[in-house]
């Protein structure tokens, strides 16, 4: 970590509501630079909502957040950030290099103007990524995996210092999950970036993840695996009693009052969920790898 610098980011005593409900109450935590966090939670713990107030979409109630020592500003050229609305790319009839050079500087929509900067900087977030082989192919040819990549280098874009990936994961078989992981985890070591990853299940970051940001009503945790995936901890965040196993080195966060049968019926819910679903289908556990 560079001492002497700014935090990459400070989350001061904030308040973030989304409706009448207060999404994170009050908190305060903060990101060293070149840290990886995995950002963890139940359904509609604000995950998405934490991302987009970083970037100056969601307006703070009340506290601060700064960003690399500075205020929080719309369109801050040191955030790189991957939505999770990306379901609609699988059918673009667009070649990988274009796909990734839509996302230089005003040029979101159409295809980009073809000036040599932009070139040069698709060229170097392409290499970034090892995805030289893909920017001929046209994005529909692509896996999942493969289209992963190519987000990932539109992030990169212009050099920002911390990259916001929100559920990079969602709907990737855990093969890819794991590249993913490894391939963003590369690239931050690489450039001495910060990362905040968030993800359904905290597994396939295990390996990769320096410390966990868990959200949770309207708390939020951060720290090593060890100090926030612990018991009391969860049971706080989940407002109910939460259990931790550990079984060969996967860590599994069960509801205690919670059937089986719930569990097995899990699917996705967006930052809107319930309250009351206090994300228990959100445990970490075998029965809801694949809860589409």
């Amino acid at each position: 970590m560079n001492v002497g610098s700014p935090a990459a980011l400070e989350v001061d005593r904030v308040t973030l509501e989304l409706g009448e409900r207060a999404i994170l109450d009050g908190a305060s935590f903060a990101v060293g630079q070149e840290e990886f966090i995995g950002v963890l939670g139940p359904n509609g713990a604000g995950k998405t909502t934490l991302m987009r107030a970083l970037l100056g979409l969601v307006p703070v109630a009340s506290g601060s957040i700064r960003v690399n020592g500075a205020a929080v500003m719309r369109g801050n050229p040191s955030i790189g950030y991957m939505p999770q609305i990306r379901s609609s790319l699988a059918n673009r009839r667009v070649l990988g290099r274009d796909f990734v050079a839509m996302a230089a500087d005003g040029h979101r929509w159409g295809l980009p103007l073809r000036n040599a900067r932009v070139v040069a900087d698709v060229e170097r977030v392409l290499a970034l990524v090892g995805g030289e082989q893909l920017a001929a192919r046209l994005l529909s040819e692509l896996s999942g995996g493969e289209r992963q990549r190519l987000l990932l280098a539109q992030c990169l874009l212009g050099d920002p210092r911390l990259l916001l990936l929100d559920e990079p994961l969602i709907s990737l078989d855990p093969r890819h999950q794991t590249g993913v992981v490894e391939l963003v985890r590369r690239v931050q070591r690489e450039l001495n970036i910060t990362v905040l990853f968030s993800a359904h299940e905290l597994n396939p970051l295990l390996n990769s993840l320096d410390r966990v940001l868990y959200l949770g009503n309207g708390r939020a945790a951060l720290g090593t695996v060890d100090e926030v995936i612990s018991k009391p901890v969860l049971s706080k965040l989940y407002g109910s009693p939460i259990d931790v196993m550990r079984v060969n080195g996967r860590i599994f966060v069960m509801s205690v009052d919670i059937e089986i049968d719930k569990l097995d019926h899990a699917h996705e819910g967006d930052e809107h969920a319930h309250e009351h679903d206090h994300g228990h289908r959100h445990g970490h556990g075998h029965h809801h790898h694949h809860a589409k």
